[in-house]
């Protein structure tokens, strides 16, 4: 009784424990769901907003917008481009890593240009603006570089495969299209199989004497075997002959 009560209890552990487990997976994921919705939401505020500022406003404060909206576009545009194309071609993990270390130096001109918008100083940001417009050109350049040298290596993936599929193509299409010579080929003779005997000529001469001797009247007489020709056989009593019965 006690074991069984011990497996009772280790059963409902063991199920108490997968429930909080499962739950706790659950609860993470969601909130990496709820993570990744409310910053691709402000991602998009702050992209609008950009926008607009480089857009409405003048000076060195639409240059700022103009410089961090071209940032975060090119940044963006090749960090999709790389993931999208390493798991198909595993070369592009080195430019991955390039990339995350261009990365970094990205996230903090970004930085550095939000906190010149909100610079009140706006003689030392008109100051600053030669330096933060060639790092924002640099990075952009490099980003960029990165992002075209991926789509031209899948390009010309996609360029040999195509090639080397077309060139099977029009062999196997070639070769479809040789009807014509299996149809100029000479046709085999008919094989002709020894008649049995009995058959051919000689039975349809018989076929043909048969009627005309019936029409005639005169039918062939069928004479009886002679008994002279007949054969003997070893178990078979000659004729005359006959064996003295024994008495025992």
């Amino acid at each position: 009784m006690d074991v069984v009560i011990l497996i009772v209890t280790l059963l409902f552990v063991a199920f108490v424990a997968l429930g909080v487990f499962v739950s706790v997976k659950a609860v993470r994921a969601a909130k990496r769901g709820v993570d990744r919705t409310i910053s691709q939401a402000r991602r998009t505020v702050e992209d609008t907003t950009l926008r607009a500022k480089s857009l409405g406003q003048t000076g060195a404060a639409g240059e700022l917008a103009q410089l961090r909206l071209r940032l975060r576009t090119s940044m963006r545009a090749t960090q999709d481009a790389l993931q999208a194309g390493v798991a198909e071609d595993a070369s592009l993990a080195e430019s991955m890593e390039l990339f995350r270390r261009l990365s970094a130096h990205g996230h903090e001109l970004d930085d550095e240009l939000r906190q010149l918008e909100r610079d009140p100083d706006r003689a030392r940001v008109a100051e600053r603006l030669q330096d933060v417009r060639e790092r924002t050109e640099q990075i952009t350049h490099a980003a960029d570089s990165l992002r075209w040298a991926a789509r031209d290596r899948a390009r010309k993936f996609a360029e040999d495969d195509l090639s080397s599929l077309s060139a099977q193509i029009d062999v196997e299409s070639g070769a479809l299209r040789h009807w014509s010579s299996a149809e100029r080929q000479p046709e085999r003779e008919a094989t002709v199989w020894p008649e049995p005997e009995g058959s051919g000529a000689g039975a349809a001469d018989a076929e043909r004497a048969g009627p005309a001797g019936g029409a005639q009247g005169r039918p062939e007489a069928i004479e009886p075997p002679d008994p002279r020709r007949q054969r003997t056989y070893p178990w078979q009593k000659a004729p005359g002959e006959t064996r003295p019965e024994t008495t025992t």
